[in-house]
């Protein structure tokens, strides 16, 4: 007796189809133009031959079919691959068939190699020719009139059966008007949902600023507070570095009641600027920005002017209030309000943020939900298209999945950057609900051990988690950095840039700012989210503590190789130093392939050698140059590959994998 709920046995199974998110509940991620890999577990009765295909649905409902391909390393697993060509929603499903064509040729092909003769062989080709005259149809030109040729050939007696093999393999049945005639046993799997986003979701260069603290100094070598005006200033030096978004810190009105002071006291000073991201004060709230920045036609003409230079803007959505915020007086029920009637201020079991009071979903939520996507427009209206969130593991879960698909309905060229440093179940659930980027454990990861784990698990959950890796940010400078010199930072810079897609550093990076709080603390010193700091970039130019050159390179590097634009093919290899870290991608449209090695010592030269060949890469075995990017030299690959780095003159070597004609004595 069958099991209750099971269906009807089936001719053929589809199962095992990736990507799978969620059970089919959350989208695969993709971009325009990247290529998607599917594969699905196909099977069905033994000796008979399958097709199997995609059905690649797009936003506007017009569906193609691509054919998969069965690996020879695993029978019964077929892979494809497929191109969103629009952004919006995308289906696929997979289909598989018994294919009567396929089981002929074969048994034709397997008669033919035994000897036998065309007149031992007449029904089998009138069956070929009847199965032929079924899927051409009435078809005229291109594919029909090569399969009625064959079919031609097939019923002439006097061809050599060779021949009319040959014929026959000739035709692309699976062209022909009629191919879903020979289409027996039809199995077609779940629809499974993949999401395309612009490019810019999946690969791009961040930086990361303060608007208020690029005011320079007064007279007295005091910090001023900067504008949108002298923040635009900066812009040219930023684009020159190669990054593609500059994202702004929170803009808004600062709270004063409760205010923090420097280093985060709770009394702040008459001159404190308090934390940006306590929002809102008589000034007004999250649609409004802080005076001393100017007003929204100064930030309108800084999105202008940022992307005259080529960068796009990343606003800070924070949904974080100070006790003066509007909302607080005219909305008490978006907040937990105490018995005593006060507001409770923010806590977790690490810290309490006095000049923080949180909003609570519970008694207004659909009131909420309104005023925050009206808030989330206006910006859009603004001209911003990327968002960075600012703890959204602290949001319902189902607040979020509503209000980025509820955007994105709209504006499908929304990107939303999770900064979630959670638990990882949190934060790959948020990126299925919608997220298109995260921040990751990636300041945490110095080990060659961990960032090989690392890299791997992020490679497991590329269907639907797109990493942005920032070496720090205003809130954590790891331990690797503590009073580090360029060596490190241009180690970590290398990683973060080589590694993942996306990556990304916190102004003051380039000049190496490298001072705890206290020497086993993630924080920093003197926090710029609770004060102004000055930088003079290009005094750390002359005294040689500037990465401005470095990050440069690094990302112009990566714009040339569209193999760094890739995450799924990340693949790490042996190397006989276990401070050295080696790892390989490449881009399967282009077959752009670079393999990269980076020293993690900061100090003292490393030698390894790498146990790896070319043909594991893909790529030919002999006639194979290595061009590094980063040096200009190059090396004939000539297994096996010793590798030397010396951190005072390069801490990566980023090598272009390129075929080469080989030397003349071998040509000869």
């Amino acid at each position: 007796m069958r099991p209750a709920g099971c269906g009807p046995p089936r001719r053929i199974v589809v199962e095992d189809v990736t990507p799978l998110v969620g059970g089919g509940r959350y989208p695969g991620k993709t971009v325009v133009g990247e290529h998607l890999p599917v594969r699905a577990t196909v099977w069905g009765e033994d000796q008979v031959p399958l097709s199997v295909a995609v059905r690649w649905t797009g936003p506007e409902g017009a569906a193609r079919l691509v054919p998969m391909t069965e690996d020879r390393q695993r029978p019964d697993v077929w892979l494809s691959t497929v191109v969103a060509d629009a952004p919006g929603h995308w289906t696929l499903r997979v289909l598989a068939w018994a294919d009567p064509w396929k089981l002929w040729l074969a048994a034709l092909t397997a008669k033919v190699a035994a000897g036998c003769r065309a007149a031992d062989l007449v029904d089998e080709l009138r069956t070929g020719a009847r199965l032929l005259e079924r899927a051409a149809g009435d078809a005229a030109t291109g594919p029909g009139r090569l399969a009625r040729s064959a079919v031609r050939a097939l019923r002439d007696p006097m061809l050599d059966p060779g021949r009319q093999v040959e014929t026959a393999r000739a035709v692309d049945v699976t062209a022909l008007p009629g191919a879903e005639l020979l289409r027996q046993h039809l199995v077609t799997g779940d629809p499974l949902p993949v999401y395309a986003d612009r490019p810019r979701a999946a690969h791009g260069a961040w930086y990361e600023l303060f608007p208020r603290s690029t005011g320079g100094t007064d007279a007295a070598g005091r910090p001023v507070h900067g504008t949108f005006a002298t923040a635009a200033a900066d812009l040219p030096r930023i684009a020159a570095m190669g990054f593609d978004v500059v994202y702004l810190t929170p803009i808004h009105p600062v709270g004063r009641v409760r205010r923090l002071g420097r280093y985060g006291h709770p009394v702040a000073g008459p001159d404190d600027p308090g934390c940006p991201w306590a929002i809102g004060s008589a000034d007004g709230g999250h649609d409004a920005v802080e005076p001393r920045l100017g007003n929204l036609d100064d930030f309108r003409a800084y999105v202008r002017a940022a992307g005259e230079s080529g960068l796009e803007v990343a606003m800070d959505l924070a949904l974080h209030c100070a006790p003066d915020h509007p909302w607080v007086a005219a909305h008490p029920e978006w907040f937990t309000v105490r018995s005593d009637g006060t507001v409770a201020c923010a806590t977790s079991p690490q810290a309490v943020w006095s000049d923080i009071v949180p909003l609570s979903f519970d008694q207004d939520p659909e009131g909420l939900y309104a005023e925050i996507r009206r808030l989330v427009a206006h910006w859009i209206g603004c001209g911003v298209r990327i968002f960075r969130v600012d703890s959204p593991h602290h949001k319902p879960p189902e607040f979020w999945h509503r209000l980025i698909w509820d955007l994105k309905g709209d504006h499908p060229d929304l990107l939303f950057l999770a900064e979630a440093f959670t638990r990882p179940a949190i934060q790959q659930g948020l990126s299925k609900l919608g997220f298109s980027q995260t921040y990751t454990y990636f300041m945490w990861r110095d080990t060659k051990a961990e960032l090989t784990s690392f890299g791997a698990e992020l490679v497991r959950h590329s269907d639907f988690m797109r990493p942005n890796l920032f070496p720090t940010n205003h809130d954590v400078l790891p331990r690797v950095l503590h009073h580090q010199g360029p060596a490190m930072f241009a180690i970590r810079a290398a990683l973060a840039a080589t590694l993942s897609p996306s990556w990304g550093v916190y102004s003051g990076y380039e000049i190496c700012e490298n001072e705890p709080a206290t020497p086993d603390d993630h924080r920093w010193r003197d926090a710029e989210k609770y004060t102004l700091v000055a930088r003079d970039f290009a005094a750390a130019r002359v005294a040689g503590w500037s990465l401005e050159e470095w990050i440069g390179r690094l990302n112009r590097i990566r714009r040339a190789h569209p193999a760094l634009q890739q995450l799924r093919t990340l693949r790490f290899h042996d190397i006989d130093d276990d401070r050295l870290i080696a790892y390989s991608k490449s881009d399967p449209a282009t077959g752009d392939t670079v393999l990269c090695v980076v020293t993690l010592d900061p100090s003292e030269p490393r030698r390894g050698t790498l146990t790896l060949t070319p043909d594991d890469l893909g790529v030919p075995t002999t006639g194979v140059l290595l061009l590094d990017e980063v040096s200009g030299m190059s090396v004939r690959w000539t297994p096996p590959l010793s590798i030397a780095l010396d951190p005072r003159r390069a801490v990566a070597a980023i090598y272009q994998v390129q075929a080469s004609a080989p030397p003349k004595e071998e040509q000869q």
